[in-house]
């Protein structure tokens, strides 16, 4: 069987781009208020 070409854990995933580690920066807390502005389902992982 073929394999996945993309893959990922979740510890990874949350380590990087994690709502707590968005909230640490100047910069991701700017993501995370654009998402909520444009009206995300999910601010993030």
């Amino acid at each position: 069987m073929a394999q996945q070409t993309l893959k990922g854990t979740n510890r990874k995933k949350k380590r990087v781009s994690g709502f707590r580690v968005r909230m640490r920066t100047k910069n991701g807390q700017s993501v995370i208020r654009s998402r909520r502005r444009k009206g995300r389902a999910r601010l993030s992982v």
